[in-house]
């Protein structure tokens, strides 16, 4: 009984340890492959790739990808039916559009607005110092005179 329960177990767990091979004709098809669903998000995991990720969802896209290549679709091709058929959340690196231009024109824009920002105050304050140094009057001979002394007076 205990052989056949251990020879029962064994077998049991060789099911789970099932890994998908595809066999590609090419070596560029199954680098392509691995490109794409390294670079493509599955839709059901949390921040996982479709090469990384065991979801049933994924195992069919992964599918579909080899099914695609197999069928000489381009990269392009196979990108934008996913995109398509799942949204943008699919890749890892999404396109440039109008839904997502703020994402990625905003950082350049707030980065530029802050240099702007700080050349105007520091000629704000420039101008302001050299206005006030404008204003003040000039020490006539007299005063010259005395400040020497006061200075004078100080150092002995």
């Amino acid at each position: 009984m205990l052989r056949f329960f251990i020879i029962a177990l064994l077998s049991i767990t060789s099911v789970y340890a099932a890994i998908d091979t595809y066999e590609f004709k090419d070596k560029d098809k199954e680098l392509r492959f691995h490109k794409l669903s390294a670079d493509m998000r599955c839709p059901k995991c949390q921040n996982q790739n479709l090469a990384d990720s065991n979801a049933a969802i994924a195992t069919d896209l992964k599918q579909k990808i080899y099914l695609m290549l197999e069928a000489d679709k381009s990269d392009v091709e196979i990108v934008d039916y996913m995109v398509e058929r799942y949204g943008d959340f699919v890749l890892y690196e999404p396109r440039f559009n109008a839904q997502n231009a703020v994402l990625w024109l905003g950082p350049g824009v707030l980065l530029l607005l802050g240099l702007i920002t700080i050349i105007w105050l520091t000629r704000r304050r420039d101008n302001k110092n050299d206005e006030n140094s404008e204003s003040r009057p000039e020490l006539d001979a007299k005063q010259q005179k005395q400040l020497q002394q006061v200075l004078n007076k100080g150092k002995k």
